[in-house]
């Protein structure tokens, strides 16, 4: 009986120092900081904390003001907001590139689709898009709009201002559309057909896709309409890769133009001035050359 009556004591004791004192976890056996209740010390080990998708993460019942996990369908750290009752993202890791503006939160989720005309693996869905197309004209399947050559800074955003200065860089140090009005119809002056070129991450100045992703070449995009049926923009969406008539911004005045009826989609391929699209709309589907500084979805291939 006496042991017994040890033990619950132990434990009794053990239960109310976990409660109401402050703990050290370290390698080397130091006392917790005065400010914190959980001290956490290593030199050789990191702390995991929950690990779950967005669906196991909805889920959770009631979640708790300032529930922390890690979103491994969106490779994003997330907290929640009970006053917004919803859940925000940050320090979001891995896979796109460093310095990316993500204009909506989480980032365009990484999902596979393999074309049954080349074979090619493509992303799901455009960058900037928070799901895969469930029609043509389904608005959040419609993404941002580049201008040919830019790394995702900003500019891309639908709602992105306007600036009329042209870059001297292939960076600019802001997050405009910048409008080009004038010959050669370009946001960069001089113009640099290096943008968007690498294969297999190499030498991709400028490349906005995530990790083992890039901007497909002209005739790798325009290779996939060859058994689109009809050839229009039902058949853009009716093929695997499920192409949205997203529409596209003008290089001249940054307004938005055809949304919903029509789809162009930026390649990497070059031509003069000019860079190739693939483009759609009710009736028909070409490849077009375009004016560089015109803003056009973009759909990653994989490398």
């Amino acid at each position: 009986m006496k042991t017994f009556r040890t033990f619950f004591v132990i434990i009794a004791l053990f239960t109310a120092y976990s409660i109401h004192a402050q703990v050290s976890i370290s390698s080397d056996g130091s006392d917790p900081d005065s400010s914190a209740m959980l001290d956490v010390k290593s030199t050789n080990l990191g702390l995991l904390i929950p690990r779950m998708t967005t669906a196991q993460r909805d889920a959770i019942t009631n979640p708790a003001e300032g529930l922390l996990i890690f979103n491994t369908t969106t490779q994003c750290f997330e907290a929640y907001s009970a006053q917004d009752m919803q859940w925000y993202s940050f320090g979001c890791i891995g896979s796109y590139p460093p310095g990316t503006v993500h204009c909506n939160v989480p980032p365009t989720v990484i999902v596979d689709v393999t074309s049954t005309t080349t074979g090619k693996t493509w992303m799901d869905r455009n960058l900037g898009a928070s799901q895969a197309a469930t029609s043509s004209t389904d608005v959040l399947s419609y993404g941002d709009l580049y201008q040919w050559g830019r790394f995702a800074d900003g500019h891309q955003c639908r709602t992105s201002g306007t600036i009329s200065t042209l870059s001297s860089c292939n960076a600019p140090e802001h997050d405009k559309f910048i409008l080009a009005p004038n010959s050669p119809y370009d946001w960069r002056s001089p113009q640099n057909d290096s943008l968007w070129k690498g294969i297999n991450g190499i030498n991709d100045i400028n490349n906005p896709c995530p990790s083992g992703y890039r901007i497909p070449t002209d005739p790798e995009l325009f290779n996939e309409q060859t058994n689109w049926s009809p050839k229009n923009a039902a058949g853009a969406f009716a093929s695997p890769l499920k192409l949205p008539a997203a529409g596209n911004r003008k290089h001249s005045d940054g307004l938005f133009d055809q949304v919903g009826t029509t789809g162009t989609y930026w390649s990497s391929t070059v031509h003069n001035t000019n860079a190739y699209c693939l483009f759609f709309d009710n009736t028909s589907v070409s490849a077009k050359r375009l004016y560089r500084a015109h803003g056009h979805s973009v759909r990653c291939i994989k490398d």
